[in-house]
């Protein structure tokens, strides 16, 4: 839960907007750094938050400060049998399964829509199966890519072909806010 009450003692506090980026792995980057520092880390996690217009933030006191995303404003990873969000919060019910043009997983869950973290890609993919169960091949991956129509499910849901240029529009997020 982000913390807004210094912006009622502070309201006219300028936002940050090309400092703050979240990566492909769900680390935090400040100007292009990766940030290391647990509490700083963890700081960052409670404070994540996004407004109406779809612009992801950390809440820092009473400064906005906007976040870069190189994919979508989550990055899950595997828990168990389940995901987490780069956050540590829990990805829930996936309910949608993605694949783009570039062989990313993207995940829908209940905060939103997520990247699949590469490091957890292969135990995913290695999940994946045709229609008729037997094990996903490359050949079917590229196929379904390219729009060709291959059925590959995991678990019992079809993977479904995407563009990433369209994943900010149709899930409502902006992956360069800018003031």
């Amino acid at each position: 839960m982000v913390d807004l009450s210094a912006i009622a003692k502070w309201p006219n506090v300028p936002a940050c907007y090309e400092w703050l980026s979240l990566d492909r792995r769900g680390d935090w980057r400040l100007q292009g750094e990766r940030v290391t520092h647990r509490g700083l880390i963890e700081f960052m996690n409670r404070q994540y938050g996004s407004d109406e217009t779809g612009r992801w933030f950390v809440q820092n006191g009473p400064q906005r400060v906007y976040v870069d995303l190189a994919c979508t404003p989550w990055v899950f990873r595997r828990d168990g049998t389940g995901f987490i969000a780069h956050t540590g919060a829990p990805a829930g019910e996936i309910r949608n399964v993605l694949i783009d043009e570039e062989g990313s997983i993207l995940l829908l869950g209940e905060p939103g829509i997520g990247l699949l973290d590469d490091r957890d890609l292969a135990t995913f993919l290695d999940e994946c199966r045709l229609a008729d169960g037997s094990p996903a091949d490359e050949t079917a991956f590229a196929e379904l890519m390219r729009g060709k129509g291959s059925i590959v499910n995991w678990k019992v849901m079809p993977l479904t072909a995407t563009l990433t240029r369209e994943l900010p529009e149709r899930f409502g997020f902006q992956p360069r806010p800018r003031g």
